[in-house]
């Protein structure tokens, strides 16, 4: 048992020396939790910031000065008050994401308790600012009109009132949401690139041939890039949640790093084996970078990371319940955003144990098959 152990862990620090003398792949596990990390957080933010807007006021009468001045930054720029003949050739050149269209006596039929019209056109081009922004939009419109007609009739009192508590993320700070998820997309990935690559350049350089005529087994092989891999991502995700999440970009993290790395060693275990498999399959690097595509987009989108699992087909959420970065996300969201401890996240950690182990077992039959093909 120790000279296994010892093999394990002496063909893992060559690893990791191999790794260390690849600058580009060093690169890589820097720029994807330093750069990457900061750049979700901060450079595409979600929320409706500095959309280019006009105006074409008709009616010209105080509700019109009122709405038009409900419009400030840092969700839109200043309004530009236009003509109606520029209002459709600044929507062609892509000048205006919003264009509001306040029509003749717009002041007079509000009072007198119409309901008239008022016309938003809406760049559909710039689809993330489009559909947040119009709704900005409308609601502030109807709050304005609201106040204002308030002035000239008795309020009414309405039957229930809704109070807001956020959760989790009080300010809706989108950095907050940004940078934890990068963080867990970026161990799926990096352990997935990193694990195959090592397997990959092994058959590219002819070593692999070296290793079959040590006394080492194909178990004693494939154990020494799981855990040299797995190390060097569960190492580059603490480092990133400490320095880059909490100390640069100020993001608090109630629940245990600890327990969340955890969690993160069971997820590497079956990506990482996942990744051995997958290098069997491929013969050369590029055809391991584009199997990497068809595997690495389907577990990430539909993970329930980017949009949860509920609103996804029945069908796609029992087939992604086999895969390892469902049950990550959600431990990952548990610790990270709520604080939740053992006694709540313990169901996705012996997912991640059963699944890791599944494919473990299948990349090693797989991998003996491939060494006694080479052999």
């Amino acid at each position: 048992m120790r000279k296994h152990l010892d093999n394990i862990y002496r063909l893992g620090v060559k690893e990791l020396w191999s790794l260390a003398r690849d600058p580009i792949l060093v690169v890589l596990v820097i720029f994807s939790f330093t750069v990457t990390i900061y750049s979700s957080a901060t450079a595409i933010p979600e929320t409706l910031n500095n959309a280019s807007m006009a105006v074409v006021d008709e009616d010209v009468s105080q509700l019109s000065s009122r709405m038009i001045s409900a419009f400030f930054p840092p969700r839109f720029l200043p309004p530009e008050d236009i003509t109606l003949d520029k209002m459709d050739r600044g929507m062609d050149t892509g000048e205006y994401t919003f264009v509001l269209n306040i029509p003749p006596q717009f002041q007079r039929d509000v009072l007198a308790g119409k309901t008239p019209d008022l016309q938003l056109n809406v760049d559909a081009t710039r689809m993330s600012q489009a559909f947040t922004g119009s709704g900005y939009i409308q609601q502030m419109i109807m709050d304005e009109v609201g106040e204002f007609v308030a002035r000239y009739r008795a309020p009414e009192s309405q039957p229930v009132e809704l109070s807001l508590r956020m959760r989790f993320n009080p300010n809706l700070t989108t950095s907050w949401f940004g940078s934890l998820m990068e963080i867990i997309n970026n161990v799926t990935m990096l352990s997935i690139i990193l694990t195959g690559a090592a397997l990959i350049r092994e058959k590219e350089h002819g070593t692999i041939e070296h290793l079959l005529v040590m006394p080492v087994t194909p178990t004693e092989i494939m154990l020494s890039k799981i855990w040299s891999m797995g190390l060097v991502v569960l190492v580059a995700a603490g480092l990133s949640l400490v320095l880059v999440v909490r100390g640069l970009l100020s993001v608090p993290i109630t629940g245990s790093i600890t327990l969340f790395l955890i969690g993160a060693a069971l997820h590497l275990f079956a990506t990482t084996s996942m990744a051995i498999f997958m290098a069997t399959v491929a013969r050369s690097m590029p055809q391991f970078g584009m199997l990497l595509i068809l595997v690495l987009l389907p577990l990430q989108m539909l993970s329930g990371g980017t949009t949860p699992r509920e609103s996804m087909p029945g069908p796609v959420q029992n087939i992604m319940m086999l895969a390892p970065t469902t049950h990550f996300v959600e431990l990952g969201q548990g610790i990270l955003y709520r604080g939740a401890g053992l006694d709540v996240v313990w169901p996705p950690f012996l997912a991640l144990f059963i699944i890791g182990g599944v494919f473990f077992t299948i990349s090693l039959i797989r991998f003996r098959k491939a060494i006694v093909e080479m052999a």
